[in-house]
């Protein structure tokens, strides 16, 4: 990977370029907070926008894509089927309707409530009529991965998962990777939790680096696409400055003795299911 990051990306089973760094939105309120955090990222250089139905401020983003002046095709969209709802196509129309755009660069089930695979055929929908240009999952366990892959028409092009040293997914990344799927990592600073952690600032220090900057290059590193998520313009800047360095071996193998989940194959433990 080169210092710039529009030139650092993944390729997806459909052939399109997904950045390995991109801004998360999730939990930024809908209105101006959100519309300031798209617009600080597309300045600061970041091409991969990530939110979901859920999120409600799929119309914020929208409206910063547009005021950037940046060409759409330029930009990597992506938004998440609610899986409350009933009809991933009818949703899908929905979304573009709030984002202003023609099309979305990717859709994702959110996570596989009543089962992985029921919402699939709709999903598949939208990407035949255009309205998704690739389409994957999120929250997805290697078992899920499995049953969604003898079923698909159209295979899932990522899985988007709560990834971290803290909560490393050695065993659910390695099977993404054998089904073709790009995994891509949400809450890599575990929400902030893990910016104060010990062994991460002292990688930070010996590198020169903030504890976010360690800890998105450690996961660009095991090869995932990244989403962090700030509403304050600097910690964007600072969190897209990943690209002109690298972790060592000792460095890495430090991070990954943080995992928690015993290198899961599991996208979420159990306790953390907010579905049945």
């Amino acid at each position: 990977m080169g210092a710039n990051g529009e030139q650092a990306t993944r390729t997806l089973s459909n052939g399109a370029e997904i950045p390995v760094l991109g801004l998360g939105v999730w939990q930024v309120r809908d209105g101006r907070e959100c519309e300031r955090a798209v617009a600080a990222a597309l300045e600061t250089g970041y091409r991969l926008i990530d939110t979901a139905q859920a999120y409600r401020n799929e119309a914020s983003v929208g409206r910063a894509i547009r005021s950037s002046g940046i060409p759409r095709e330029e930009i990597f969209l992506t938004t998440k089927f609610y899986p409350g709802s009933r009809d991933p196509f009818a949703e899908a129309q929905r979304s573009l309707e709030r984002l202003g755009t023609d099309y979305l660069d990717l859709y994702l089930i959110h996570w596989p409530q009543r089962g992985p695979t029921w919402a699939w055929p709709g999903m598949e929908r939208a990407s035949e009529a255009g309205l998704a240009r690739a389409i994957g999952v999120s929250n997805f366990s290697a078992a899920e991965l499995r049953e969604l892959s003898k079923v698909s028409q159209i295979p899932a092009a990522v899985n988007q998962i709560q990834f971290s040293p803290f909560e490393y997914r050695r065993s659910l990344v390695e099977a993404c990777e054998d089904a073709g799927v790009v995994a891509q990592a949400y809450s890599p600073l575990g929400t902030g939790r893990h910016l104060d952690d010990p062994v991460v600032g002292r990688i930070a220090s010996a590198t020169g680096r903030t504890p976010a900057q360690v800890l998105i290059r450690w996961a660009i590193q095991k090869g995932l696409s990244v989403i962090p998520k700030s509403t304050h313009r600097e910690r964007i800047e600072e969190n897209f400055a990943v690209f002109d360095f690298d972790l060592d071996e000792d460095a890495v193998a430090a991070l990954d003795a943080l995992d928690t989940t015993n290198q899961t194959a599991d996208a979420l433990a159990r306790r953390q299911k907010w579905w049945s």
